[in-house]
């Protein structure tokens, strides 16, 4: 699971990816309405992510992240001393208990990308409040736009030519009978 949290001057949001070990990708993206810190929203979106894998019913689960000092903290390697964390880092320890196995790595930012842009994504689209957007699929094109265009050519039968043709066609079934009307 890789997660990232954004504090700027417009909002706040968090993001968090899944990642089965088949490679299918699953994202959630989140815009917080209350006050937060950075290391508050990192907080937010390592504890959404690990909530994801909860109901996904993941058993182990490496957790991903380029916030130094949540992935020090969960490790049990940095104390906690902000009373604002404190709460956080006890609620992690409380949900890493659903898996036989958790470990937190550091990653630096430049491998967090995707976390990184559904956090951005999150912070800065004006959407309102409880408006739910599907997840986005990204497609990998290896041609230009106009290089997937079809040419049809023109269709010189009037729009009901299909149905006369049917209805030509048809037999009923009185006439079959020789039943005429």
């Amino acid at each position: 699971m890789f997660f990232d949290g954004a504090v700027n001057a417009k909002c706040v949001g968090i993001g968090a990816i899944l990642i089965s070990p088949t490679g299918q990708h699953y994202p959630a993206t989140t815009r917080l309405q209350f006050f937060c810190t950075n290391n508050t929203a990192e907080y937010e979106a390592c504890i959404m992510g690990t909530n994801m894998a909860i109901g996904q019913d993941v058993e182990e689960l490496i957790i991903m992240g380029d916030s130094d000092l949540i992935i020090r903290q969960a490790q049990g390697e940095r104390e906690t001393r902000d009373v604002k964390l404190i709460p956080y880092k006890q609620h992690m320890e409380d949900l890493s208990k659903h898996f036989k196995s958790v470990e937190f790595r550091y990653i630096p930012r430049f491998h967090n990308e995707l976390a990184d842009a559904l956090t951005t994504l999150a912070s800065m689209l004006p959407y309102p409040g409880n408006l739910h957007i599907d997840p986005l699929e990204i497609q990998i094109r290896e041609r230009h736009g106009y290089c997937n265009t079809i040419e049809v050519e023109p269709n010189v039968q009037p729009w009901y030519h299909d149905i006369k043709r049917f209805l030509k066609t048809k037999e009923y079934p009185e006439q079959a009978n020789g039943d005429q009307k």
